[in-house]
């Protein structure tokens, strides 16, 4: 596919210093002159109206200095740059909302343009540096949340090596970030396109069928599966794309195409509320606002970006 890792989340070549993690005097120093981006509940400190960016404070400031473990990012424009999760230092919050909230929370440490905000409500505004900063922070801040006991035998583990490993006290077992395989494949038939959408989506939002790889299975045979699962239609030969990290909460979309066998649906309501087939002309018109009950997936997505290639004729 033409400019495939342009997707956003795509990667920016980031120097991840790896070589810091295991060296706690150097992380210690490296600490000391860092720039840091909190995260409270999940979402990364922005500041800016109308073009949102992550928001780096100093490690000497109160709201950072005192958070849990950092975690190290790499090394940007000469700073290192360290995550942190705030979230107890703020408990009265104010209600947020799910994945589509695009409201911010503010905290009396801070000034009144910064707040924390849903990172699928900013990520298509992001430089590629911004977002691979973002998107990693905020995925292993996720993890340690999410895995503070060890699988092997329930004691709880304790951050090592920079923020990317846990290590279990009692058995030594270690523990490192993981992510789960997704599929999301477009799949056509002559100039149509298949869209469906999930329940709980906003309203008219559509977008490519996608589901969670299994054991044991191809990314052939899983593209397979879920759109006959979810809609009843065969796939033929299945090619890969493009692929984008998505930390909500810690996947790897993997984008396919496909040439449906038949175009007739038979849904399945526990996995889509609605699926449709648009034609080209269709969904170029539902791109520019021209259909008002359909809304392609949100900027920013794998979705769209594929989309967008099939429409401009680029996924070759």
């Amino acid at each position: 596919m033409q400019q495939a890792e342009q997707v956003t989340f795509g990667g920016s070549g980031l120097d991840r210093r790896q070589q810091l993690r295991g060296d706690p005097q150097s992380l210690a120093a490296a600490w000391a002159r860092a720039l840091v981006l909190p995260y409270w509940r999940g979402r990364p400190l922005v500041s800016g109206e109308e073009v949102a960016a992550p928001a780096w404070l100093p490690s000497s400031h109160p709201l950072v200095a005192d958070a849990a473990e950092p975690v190290l990012l790499g090394e940007d424009e000469g700073h290192f740059r360290f995550a942190v999760d705030v979230s107890a230092s703020l408990p009265e919050a104010l209600p947020i909302g799910g994945p589509f909230d695009s409201g911010r929370q503010p905290h009396p440490a801070l000034p009144p343009n910064q707040g924390f905000a849903d990172l699928r409500g900013i990520m298509a505004g992001l430089s590629p540096r911004q977002a691979e900063l973002a998107i990693m922070g905020k995925a292993l801040i996720e993890w340690h949340r999410s895995h503070g006991f060890c699988a092997a035998c329930g004691t709880r583990s304790a951050m090592a090596t920079g923020g990317w490993q846990r290590t279990c006290p009692a058995c030594a077992a270690p523990h490192f970030p993981r992510t789960d395989p997704v599929i999301i494949v477009l799949v056509t038939r002559g100039n149509r396109v298949l869209l469906g959408r999930s329940p709980g989506w906003p309203e008219g939002m559509y977008s490519l069928l996608a589901g969670f790889m299994e054991p044991g299975e191809t990314i052939e045979a899983a593209c397979r599966r879920e759109v006959l699962e979810e809609t009843g239609i065969p796939l033929g030969a299945v090619s890969y794309l493009s692929c984008q990290p998505w930390p909500f909460p810690a996947s790897l979309m993997i984008g396919c195409r496909a040439e449906a066998l038949d175009d007739r649906i038979t849904l399945d309501p526990v996995e889509l509320e609605d699926a449709l087939w648009l034609s080209r002309e269709d969904l170029a018109l539902a791109f520019a606002g021209g259909l008002p009950q359909i809304s392609p997936a949100r900027r920013g997505s794998i979705a769209q970006f594929i989309l967008n290639a099939w429409l401009a004729d680029r996924l070759d």
